[in-house]
């Protein structure tokens, strides 16, 4: 996959660390690529792509890490890197009042590569606008005189990566994902609305190339997308009450990345990763002891999921991709880890979950795909809906907002259905719910079978200070959650 030449820097770089005193070595070359693309109304309003590689030094020294990073593949750079690295490893080791101890893992070799049908760096740039153009203008038009702004995009990333450590791993990697979606805003003289698709944010993206972009059929989507953005305008508001919510799946996979993604995390459980999206109240206290939620509540770390962006072949340490319950008939059993914070709670293995945004940035616990699991009995999303005497069915995040420790919420979605006796009777407009986690997951009294289920992925999910932005992947069923309170904006 590599030539020679960068497999023989990083072995020389983690022996030259080895010969500075490094208990343990690591050297990780990253081949970054992108590319962006963007219509409105009409125009095309942005094609960007940029590439950069570099390699990052990781070493553990006296019981204490050193990171350092250089650009492009100069053999003077790098072992500058390493000595860096090792600098800041004794400096740091002067000051740590907790050593450094790590789990066991195999050496791995071997190579992984997403599954890609249509690379998306070679396709012709023009066939690509062609289809965003095509897609706006359908999505416009059927906006009519209510029009305000419409948005078409697509987005791909491939990072190819080696990986070299001094307990005698060396793995290559060529990670792929795209995606994209669209965005309609209307208005009429009371006001305005917004309908995305497949959701808002970061559109439709799995991994895999630009045939993830043509099975979300755009175009062909863009008049119902309309229709619901200028019903929006005349329904009602969301009524105020304590009711049954029914969540679609888009909405409930970032309900899971909020309110369990990054609560197990497990820096954040141990209070040392909180300052950009907080701690967490699941502690290492209350591993394996606390109720998280209902007994249909299961949920689960996979990084072996098909056109799951949390899937690879192994993390930034060189841990195998694996799968991990993180709350199991909803009891918390579970975290996302690493090495260092597997042994610190005496578990044997990590969850290989350790993942650099690239090569300048240095491993921290990150999401792969976690997901709900589906309940084999379970009802699909119409049963689900006939099952409810008096509720409200919402899609589509719109906001959210979340506390330090990951407990009191607030989510905004598009639009919702109030269900009477089983029925869908009214479209509802800006509607809300809030909660605080545990008890809202208590109150999951149906999670919907697996034909229901959906994948879907996050690319911009933020966490580190440096901050660093990752992709992870959700997937879930449609689920009900009683006594919930509802309103609206």
């Amino acid at each position: 996959m590599y030539c020679r030449h960068v497999r023989e820097l990083l072995l020389e770089a983690v022996a030259r660390a080895g010969r500075s005193g490094a208990r343990l070595a690591e050297a990780r070359f990253v081949d970054d690529e992108r590319e962006s693309i963007a219509v409105r109304d009409g125009r095309i309003e942005k094609v960007a792509r940029r590439r950069g590689e570099g390699v990052g030094i990781r070493v553990l020294v006296d019981g204490a890490w050193g990171f350092a990073a250089r650009p492009g593949r100069d053999p003077g750079a790098i072992a500058a890197a390493v000595d860096e690295a090792i600098t800041v490893a004794r400096a740091a080791a002067t000051l740590v009042r907790r050593r450094v101890e790590l789990t066991e893992e195999e050496p791995q070799r071997g190579r992984f590569a997403t599954p890609v049908a249509e690379d998306p760096f070679t396709l012709a740039t023009d066939e690509k606008v062609a289809l965003l153009l095509l897609a706006e203008d359908a999505l416009r038009r059927a906006a009519g005189p209510a029009h305000r702004t419409s948005q078409t995009h697509a987005a791909a990333r491939r990072q190819r990566k080696a990986l070299a450590t001094s307990e005698g791993t060396y793995i290559e990697q060529t990670l792929a994902h795209c995606g994209g979606g669209m965005r309609l805003v209307v208005s009429d003289s009371d006001g305005q609305q917004h309908r995305a698709y497949p959701l808002d944010l970061d559109g439709g993206v799995a991994a895999g190339g630009f045939e993830v972009v043509r099975r979300l059929d755009l175009a062909a989507t863009a008049p119902r997308i309309a229709d619901e953005a200028r019903a929006l305008l005349v329904a009602p508001t969301c009524p105020a009450g304590r009711r049954a919510l029914i969540l679609d799946p888009a909405q409930l996979a970032l309900q899971i990345h909020e309110s369990c993604g990054h609560p197990t995390e497990c820096d954040r459980a141990f209070g040392e990763e909180i300052s950009l999206a907080g701690a967490s109240f699941l502690l290492p206290s209350r591993l394996g002891r606390y109720r998280y939620g209902s007994t249909k509540v299961n949920l689960t770390a996979d990084a072996m999921t098909p056109g799951g962006l949390g899937t690879f072949g192994w993390d930034d340490e060189g841990v195998a991709a694996r799968r991990t319950p993180l709350i199991a008939r909803g009891q918390h059993v579970g975290y996302l880890t690493s090495r260092e914070t597997a042994a610190r709670l005496g578990l044997p293995r990590s969850g290989g979950t350790m993942r650099a945004e690239t090569w300048s940035a240095q491993p921290i616990i990150r999401m792969v795909n976690v997901s709900l699991e589906p309940d084999p009995a379970g009802p699909t999303l119409e049963e689900l809906i006939a099952d409810t005497d008096d509720g409200v069915y919402m899609e589509t995040n719109r906001s959210w907002s979340i506390d330090d420790l990951r407990l009191n919420f607030q989510f905004g979605c598009e639009l919702a259905w109030e269900v009477k006796g089983g029925r869908r009777t009214r479209l509802l407009k800006n509607p809300l719910y809030t909660g605080t986690t545990p008890r809202f997951w208590a109150g999951c009294d149906a999670v919907g079978r697996a034909s229901e289920s959906k994948l879907f992925g996050f690319v911009s999910c933020g966490k580190g200070d440096p901050m660093q932005i990752m992709a992870v992947g959700h997937g879930c069923p449609p689920a009900r959650f009683r006594d919930v309170e509802i309103g609206s904006r």
